[in-house]
């Protein structure tokens, strides 16, 4: 038990100093329906981008290479009592689903259920975009926007035991869910 600790501490030491972690800069208040942006790198590149889609009953998004192949998509579900988006692959096969598991006033509690694999937990603030995404205790993802001076701009660092499509795709998903109207 104290061996795990210490191993699951040393991990997440290890992710806080940045081993094997990629960086992203994401932009707040980002997935307005019909509107378009990137995910770029640490020196601004764009990587991904997501394709909000106009004119449909359930609210989607697209997130597509820089070359334009789809990596994910991620659309709500609608007529559902707790609020949840699925995530596909690029073949159009569920690989996750992210659902609002607690709500608590200062902090909101997130679950990521993969089809293949263990659930992640979402713990922190979605809403001022800090938060931290877990799998069995260990830190594979981190949302910030302490790492950014400018405006509307937050980062997502990404471990590399992680599948950066799933995580993108989530944290896309967590934020049109705690930014309903944006």
């Amino acid at each position: 038990m104290f061996q795990e600790r210490r191993d699951r501490r040393h991990a997440n030491d290890a992710f806080d100093h940045g081993e094997g972690v990629t960086h992203y800069r994401m932009q707040q208040k980002m997935v307005s329906i019909g509107d378009d942006y990137w995910i770029d790198d640490d020196a601004g590149e764009h990587l991904f981008k997501v394709n909000g889609k106009a004119l449909r009953a359930r609210r989607t998004w697209s997130i597509e290479d820089r070359d334009g192949h789809r990596v994910a998509k991620v659309q709500s579900r609608p007529l559902r009592i707790k609020d949840s988006m699925e995530i596909e692959d690029a073949d159009g096969h569920r690989i996750a689903l992210v659902k609002k598991a607690v709500v608590g006033p200062l902090r909101d509690r997130w679950r990521i259920k993969q089809e293949h694999g263990e659930d992640l937990t979402v713990h922190g603030n979605v809403v001022d975009h800090e938060y931290t995404i877990e799998r069995d205790g260990y830190k594979i993802a981190e949302v910030s926007k302490r790492w950014f001076r400018v405006r509307d701009t937050y980062g997502l660092n990404i471990g590399p035991d992680a599948d950066h499509a799933t995580v993108l795709a989530a944290t896309v998903a967590i934020d049109a869910m705690a930014h309903p109207g944006d």
